[in-house]
Order: structure tokens, then sequence, then C-alpha cells
């Protein structure tokens, strides 16, 4: 098999200057550990709050210093990259490196002398961990192999966050940049009135998800198959585990870092997709929302975030294809642009004025002043238009054309994703996701979107003759 260097050597003009960078994405979950090392040796207690202070302070700095890299890998290395065990290998470390940090950090908070303060910095130190933990489970639970989905389980298990394994990529992929996305964020809203809607819709749309799955194969989703229920249990063994041993008393620094945790993704959902809206396409009667593109994402190069974060900044090619590793992600210049890193970012979303005071007018200029346009706020778009009058020309749209679609006339023994490549083959059936061998492609439900990328629906899969399967 072509290694990277070898297809980089023939492309000698380009080589993956990141390459050795990635590994400091360890960075992150070490802080905690080199915290309780320096209380342990100075008895500050200031130490104990290391990890967001540098997540959220030092970063961000880093970010501006050390500026923006817009560099893609050419067509022909990207094969070669994406097969390039090294790149895997430096998420799965993370795992080991954050489960090591977690155990001693809710040791110290049992045993050692500490005050409220201390313990409360340490259990924010850990929750940061766990927030960007979620990140590499993310980058994880895309991908097709077994092993990697359970390590994004794995990864979720400390935050008690596991249901975001399905609903990321079963929910959010699918309503991306939509009023019914509950993990897309509309101009007008602030954190504060986001965070409850994407927290309870997320749980809800990840259930139902599953509960439609089972419903398809005829059982009951109260079963350890179920994608939600066997998250969580691995949150509960974990949390029980450490109760048992260290006493109920680390109960509510779990139940902080756990929070501090699951904030920290959604206050980057927030600002991934603000304001960005898919429009409607096809014909009256058959509408659908368009296939997402590198218009309907945020995008930041800063090359600080993206190292610690593997490319989640580049999320427009990650919604357009979610089965691609984050060292073959692209930049778009199409894509609307972050005034700076997601750790930045992160700050200002804690401020609603100041955060739309930069957004609102992006949000604005990216669809050339024509608010109708946005993902709105329900009851914002007048007073909205009141602060940014819209345009005398609006911009012509062609929706009635949906180029992906295709009308099945005929019996279907096999169909194609045009996106990953998953294939359906009706003889083979598919056991998890509810249809039984035989299956045929008359029957599978017209809502139903491809199990590996969630981005193409049934309509977009390309039909094949059994030779060509």
């Amino acid at each position: 098999m072509e290694t990277v260097r070898e297809a980089a050597h023939a492309a000698p003009r380009w080589r993956d200057k990141k390459r050795y960078l990635w590994v400091l994405g360890l960075v992150v979950p070490l802080l905690p550990l080199t915290g309780m090392a320096l209380h342990q040796g100075t008895g500050l207690s200031v130490w104990l709050w290391l990890t967001p202070v540098v997540f959220l302070g030092l970063i961000p700095l880093l970010d501006l210093i050390a500026g923006y890299d817009d560099t893609n890998p050419p067509d022909e290395v990207i094969d070669a990259l994406e097969q390039d065990r090294y790149y895997r290998w430096v998420t799965y470390a993370y795992l080991p490196v954050q489960y090591g940090g977690f155990v001693v950090a809710m040791w110290y908070l049992a045993t050692a002398d500490l005050s409220l303060v201390a313990k409360v910095g340490l259990a924010v130190s850990i929750g940061t961990v766990a927030g960007v933990a979620i990140n590499t489970a993310h980058e994880l639970g895309h991908k097709r192999e077994s092993h990697e989905r359970w390590f994004s389980k794995i990864a979720l298990a400390q935050s008690f966050y596991g249901h975001f394994y399905i609903e990321h990529n079963r929910g959010h992929h699918v309503r991306v940049a939509t009023p019914e996305d509950p993990a897309s964020s509309r101009i007008g809203e602030s954190l504060y009135r986001f965070w409850p809607r994407t927290v309870k819709g997320s749980l809800v749309s990840a259930w139902e998800s599953e509960a439609k799955r089972f419903k398809r194969a005829g059982q009951h989703p109260f079963r350890f198959g179920n994608n939600v229920l066997n998250a969580w249990l691995m949150s509960v063994l974990l949390w029980g585990a450490l109760v048992v041993w260290l006493g109920p008393g680390v109960l509510p620094y779990l139940l902080i870092q756990a929070f501090v945790g699951f904030s920290l993704l959604e206050v980057v959902n927030y600002m991934e997709h603000y304001g960005m809206l898919r429009q409607k396409v096809g014909p009256e009667g058959r509408q659908r929302y368009e296939r997402v593109n590198p218009s309907h994402s945020w995008n930041s190069n800063n090359v600080a975030t993206n190292v610690l974060l593997y490319h989640l900044q580049r999320h427009s090619d990650h919604h357009a294809n979610p089965t691609r590793r984050y060292q073959t992600l692209r930049d778009f210049p199409e894509a609307p642009v972050l005034p700076t890193g997601y750790t930045g970012m992160i700050v200002v979303a804690l401020f609603p004025f100041w955060f739309r005071r930069i957004m609102d007018k992006r949000v604005v200029a990216h669809y050339d002043g024509d608010l109708t346009l946005a993902n709105v706020q329900p009851g914002k778009l007048e007073k909205l238009q009141r602060r940014f009058p819209p345009p005398a020309r609006h911009r012509e749209l062609d929706l009635t054309d949906d180029p992906t679609a295709h009308t099945f006339t005929s019996e279907v023994l096999a169909a194609r994703c045009p996106g990953c490549g998953y294939t359906y083959q009706v003889e083979v059936g598919n056991e998890l996701e509810g249809f039984a061998a035989g299956t045929a492609w008359a029957e599978i439900p017209g809502d139903w979107c491809c199990p590996d990328c969630g981005v193409r629906e049934k309509v977009d899969f390309v039909p094949l003759s059994s030779a060509a399967v």
C-alpha cells in the first residue's frame, strides 16, 4: 500500500506540515494532571483551575499569534493520507490520557485536603477535558470501523452524554442548518436560549432515532443494542464504580464536570451553524432541504485550535463528507469564516450582546442582506430587518430543481450512496437498520438516510445492477 510519504514524494510540493503537531491534542487532557502536580508542589489552589485558563485564555491568544493555515491536501494524496494509521493512533491516544487524568482527579478530590473552590476548579478542569473528549468522540463516531465507534462511546462516558453518538450522526447531520435541528442555532438566539433547546432536543432526537430503528425490526427499544441505552450504561458503570470506591462525596463533582463537558460541546454547536439555513428545493409537493454545502457551516483556519480539535473547524467539508478523516478535511473559499478560532469564540458566545454584535452582520453579509434566506429566531425577523434593512433587490434562487433525486420506477436490487459509497443490497438487507435480508428497496422508508454518512436520503441513492454490486 502506498504510504503518505511515497504519495508526498510523487507530489513534492505538498506535505502535511501539521503531521507531528496533531499530538498536541494530548495537551488538554494532560493539563489537570499538571495542575494537580503543581498544587501538590506549591500548595496554591489556583493551579487546579489551570485547564480552563489555558483552554479559554492562552489558546485563543496562540490562535492570534500562530495565524492561519488554509492549505488543502491535493487529490492525489487523499487516499494514502486517509489510510495512514498514524493519524488514527493520535486520536486513540486521547482516551487513556483522558481517563488517567479523570480517575486521578476524582481520587484527588476525595482524598486531598482541598477547599470548596479548589474542588470546583479541579471539577471544571476535568470537565474541560470531557468537553474536548466529546470532539474526539465526534471524530471516531463517524467512522465505519466498529471499534472506533465503541471508542467514541467510551470517550463520551465521562460526561454522561453518550446519546450524542446517535443524535449527531443520525439527527444533526440530517437536519443541519434547518429550523428543525436542535443543534443549529438561529440568528437572534442567544446561547442561553439555545442551550436548553439543544440539550433537550438532542436527547429526544437520539431516543426517537433509536426507537424508530427498532420499530422497523418489530422490536421494542429497551434492549442492550439500543445505542442510547448502552452508552448511558457505560456512564452508570463508570460513575458507580467511582462512587463505590471514593464515596458519595464525589458525586457533586461528577455532575459539575459532566455539565461543563457537554456545555462546551453545545456552545461549539451554537456557533458552528449560527444563522445558516438550507433552502427547500424540488417541485411543489416533493420539496426537501437542499443538500448541505460549504456555505452552511462556519469555518476557521486558526492553527492552534485546529490542531487541538482535530480540524473540527473545517466544518464545511466535514458535513459534506462525514466519514472523511480529520487530516484530509479541506477548506472552501465559499464557506463563511469566524473572526477567530473556536476557543476564542466560546468566550465571545458567553456574552450575547458581544457575540451578536460580531456575528449578526456576518450572517447578513453572507446572505447579501436578505435575512429571509437565514435561519432566524421566531419573532425576531422584523427587529433584525430594522437593524439591517433588506436590499432593494433580493437574491434570485432557482429552487425547483433537485438534481440528485432519483425516481425508482422498476425493481432495485441494490442502491449506492453517491456520497460515501455505502451500498444497500436487497438480498443482504441491513439488520442494524431494522431491514431484514430480502427487504425490497420499495419497502425502505422515504425518510431513511444513509447509515454511514447520514447525509444522503433514499431518493439520492443510485440504483445498481446486480453485477455492479
